[in-house]
């Protein structure tokens, strides 16, 4: 016990001798800060945020109308300039001219972490490159907000980005985490959610348990939790779908060894399928194939077997 009090106190010693760079750094260094914005509500935003958003020299915005929002309810006085996905290549090397020379530039995007699904990769690879400090200054993520409110399990998630656009390539993307152990976060656009969560009904069952998160933080905030059939039939029943969006897709059921569907016939759970789903022989198939952990040509033979 002795110890542990006499390493506590040494400890304690230690840093009023050598006190850390927040407590000391009346000054920034000269750096590119990777500073986090609210994802709605503006008062989520932290001080250490604020405090560099005030002593930088230039904030790098992905739209600087967007930032001056944020600027303007903190009385920041700030010069900005735009930094985005049309002009970062050029802007990138603009931005390293101005910190070799000493500036203090903090890069934001238009909500959350720069970088996340934001330009701001290119930006911060140069700056190692050319030896210049990037520190990050955490603050919201709306993906990271939609997890842990969502009810489904957080010891395991991936986040993998906006779902591609383009139905085939959005349907391999599914198909890919249809054994997923874990929980899968993915943005989407409005217009195409309703979409993209018939190709999860499709891809991955009815059953499979998902949440739409709709306006994080913001005035509208709203989550549609429940099986992707039931969720798809809600967002189906309204006349549009609007805001910022995050679909999170449940982990998949763990099967018993010998399930009611192993049990069956490929030949008679096929037909089932047809007949509970709607959709023809050649997509039934494929699901059977799926729920068996075999390929679509060994169902088939089996298939053939039986008839």
């Amino acid at each position: 016990m002795r110890d542990a009090d006499f390493d506590t106190e040494d400890a304690d010693a230690k840093r009023q001798r050598v006190p850390d760079r927040a407590q000391v750094a009346s000054d920034l260094e000269p750096a590119l800060y990777l500073v986090g914005t609210p994802i709605g509500n503006l008062e989520d935003i932290t001080l250490r945020a604020l405090r560099i958003l005030k002593e930088v020299d230039l904030i790098a915005c992905e739209d600087t109308r967007q930032t001056q929002k944020l600027l303007n309810h903190y009385a920041i006085q700030a010069r900005t300039t735009s930094y985005h996905e049309h002009n970062e290549m050029t802007r990138s090397a603009e931005l390293v001219k101005e910190m070799q020379v000493g500036a203090r530039v903090a890069l934001v995007s238009d909500a959350g972490m720069p970088g996340i699904s934001d330009p701001g990769y290119r930006l911060v690879t140069l700056a190692i490159r050319h030896q210049i400090p990037v520190l990050p200054v955490p603050g919201a993520s709306a993906f990271l907000a939609a997890v842990v409110a969502s009810g489904l399990p957080t010891d395991s998630f991936r986040f993998s980005g906006f779902l591609p656009a383009k139905r085939g390539e959005r349907r391999a993307a599914l198909e890919a985490i249809e054994n997923s152990l874990g929980t899968q976060i993915f943005y989407e656009a409005p217009h195409r959610i309703v979409e993209a969560l018939a190709d999860v009904v499709e891809v991955l069952g009815k059953a499979r348990n998902v949440v739409v998160a709709r306006e994080v933080t913001k005035l509208h905030e709203e989550f549609l939790r429940g099986s992707a059939g039931e969720v798809l039939e809600q967002l189906k029943a309204r006349e549009t779908v609007k805001g910022e969006i995050t679909l999170l897709i449940g982990k998949a059921e763990e099967k018993s060894a010998e399930s009611a569907a192993d049990r069956t016939g490929v030949r008679q759970r096929v037909w089932q399928i047809m007949a509970e789903e709607n959709i023809d022989e050649k997509t039934a198939l494929k699901r059977v194939a799926r729920e068996r952990g075999i390929s679509k040509s060994e169902a088939y033979r089996e298939l053939q077997r039986e008839k």
